[in-house]
């Protein structure tokens, strides 16, 4: 998959300043690869871009994993303490990581606009995010395909393809 127009719209908003936060409950890597700043993105389930080791915690790029498989090693162990190397994405079942969710949630609070796009928004606590926000004063604009369980919180919603719409929302926000 490749970063489409709605991703690099968000990048604009990173550009003219106005991006702090960037919570994601994708693993994909599409936000950075469209241009955000790794320190903005807040990836709520991990990434597969990266490997993480169960016991130590040590974290490498997925690549590196990978050419060690390439090489003829059939389940690469950490290189720092042999324990075993999973995709750094959380999974079902998996608790995630706190410190995380905490950023996630302050960025909501603290927030002017909340935009959140692409999400059914009934995945938690992610979609806690809309409730913070708003509670705390932020608008909030819902841009989906679909409406969502949350689209009675939003000042704006808007429905239609996310690739269509963003880049038309950012332009008309820093007109």
């Amino acid at each position: 998959a490749e970063p489409n127009a709605g991703h690099r719209a968000l990048v604009e908003l990173q550009r003219r300043g106005v991006l702090h936060a960037l919570v994601t409950q994708n693993v994909d890597g599409l936000h950075q690869r469209s241009g955000v700043a790794d320190e903005l993105v807040v990836e709520v389930h991990g990434t597969m871009w990266w490997t993480r080791c169960w016991d130590c915690q040590d974290r490498r790029p997925m690549a590196e994993t990978l050419d060690r498989v390439r090489a003829g090693e059939e389940d690469p162990p950490c290189r720092g303490c042999g324990g075993i190397l999973k995709s750094d994405t959380v999974s079902f079942g998996q608790a995630l990581v706190p410190e995380v969710i905490d950023r996630a949630l302050r960025a909501a609070t603290e927030c002017d606009v909340l935009l959140a796009v692409g999400s059914t928004l009934s995945v938690y606590p992610a979609a806690g995010c809309v409730p913070r926000a708003s509670a705390a004063g932020a608008r909030v604009v819902i841009v989906n395909g679909a409406p969502t369980d949350l689209d009675r919180m939003a000042d704006v919603v808007l429905l239609g393809p996310i690739g269509e719409l963003v880049p038309v929302l950012v332009a008309a926000a820093t007109a």
